[in-house]
């Protein structure tokens, strides 16, 4: 009898990305069985491209990419392994393929695609957005023994060990705090180098001061908040 094929769902936070999202799911691999878009409070036609290029929408409608990352989740139910990318067409969907294989193969839990360690198209990442990345995750190897580069939203991670981490960052602390409770409970992980690329359309994080200050508060606080008042016991089940 043949072995049973992994169910891969595919969640994508997206607001005001109808310029970049059809591109983004028409590009995701055909082993994924379902791709679901949280519609972030779009203002444009992200909703209607979504759908008509195949993919599930569900709205939600209160600002925050944790918000949609927990919304999708729900959604992206009963899976196998789960994939967070980002709507703005910055990654390459078919490097998800990569991304997946060593949850697949057993080895890992986990899976975050390394732009650091990859390809970075000139321009992808400002000052700022490399400073703040490579602080948090020098604090969050300080603190947790992590061996982490990149805060990348490329990232894979097998059902039943995400249900572990009890996400609930509402917003930009998201990826962080998937990283720290990775970390805390123990968790196999690993980073593959990813390239990435300008997205389409505007930052709502990186485009603007305000968007650069509340990310790396939220970043920052996420991981302060995990060191103090979130003391879990550090899990090892290698």
């Amino acid at each position: 009898m043949a072995e049973r094929k992994p169910v891969i769902n595919v969640v994508i936070p997206a607001m005001n990305e109808q310029e970049a999202i059809g591109k983004v799911i028409a590009e995701i691999p055909d082993q994924v069985s379902r791709i679901i878009i949280a519609n972030n409070g779009s203002t444009d036609n992200t909703a209607a491209v979504a759908r008509a290029a195949g993919a599930e929408v569900i709205d939600v409608p209160e600002a925050g990419y944790g918000r949609a990352c927990l919304a999708g989740i729900k959604t992206a139910q009963p899976c196998d392994i789960i994939v967070f990318m980002d709507g703005d067409a910055s990654d390459y969907p078919e490097e998800l393929t990569a991304l997946v294989q060593p949850i697949i193969d057993g080895d890992v839990d986990f899976v975050i695609g390394s732009r650091l360690s990859g390809d970075v198209e000139k321009g992808a990442l400002t000052v700022p957005q490399q400073f703040g990345n490579a602080l948090a995750c020098w604090l969050m190897n300080l603190f947790w023994g992590g061996q982490y580069t990149d805060l990348g939203p490329f990232r894979a991670i097998d059902m039943k060990s995400l249900e572990r981490l009890n996400m609930q960052a509402p917003t930009f602390g998201w990826t962080v705090e998937m990283q720290v409770r990775a970390l805390k409970h123990g968790l196999r992980y690993k980073e593959i180098p990813v390239r990435y690329r300008n997205r389409i359309g505007t930052s709502k994080i990186s485009g603007t001061i305000r968007g650069v200050i509340m990310a790396g508060t939220y970043i920052l606080g996420t991981i302060f908040y995990e060191a103090v008042f979130n003391r879990v016991k550090i899990e090892n089940n290698n």
